[in-house]
């Protein structure tokens, strides 16, 4: 045992460390530049509007919905009457039908 403070050891070559080091360096480097290209984008946030504008956009979403459902009431009001107008056509055709079968059963009768 060499009890001498000053005196010179053996240092492990330090060349096997290099090349590993290197090594990794350049693989984290590639590994974050894939992160980087591959990242998804962000989707940009919405756009923020006033209360007023707010308002005012719903106030005209409201009117488009009233005018559709008023078009659509006016549309069944027209369907119901011309349905209406059909069965009292039939009902009509019925009638005729049915009194003239009176009459045709009744000259049989005879």
């Amino acid at each position: 045992m060499n009890t001498n403070l000053f005196s010179e050891t053996a240092v492990p070559p330090a060349v096997g460390t290099e090349p590993r080091g290197l090594i990794a360096a350049l693989i984290g480097a590639a590994i974050l530049a894939a992160r980087k290209c591959l990242k998804r984008k962000a989707a940009p946030g919405p756009e923020s509007i006033t209360r007023a504008d707010f308002y005012a956009e719903m106030l005209a979403v409201r009117e488009r919905l009233n005018a559709t459902h008023l078009a659509i009431l006016e549309k069944l009001d027209a369907n119901h009457r011309e349905l209406l107008a059909a069965l009292e056509r039939q009902a009509t055709r019925i009638n005729t039908l049915e009194s003239g079968l009176a009459r045709v059963d009744e000259r049989t009768r005879k």
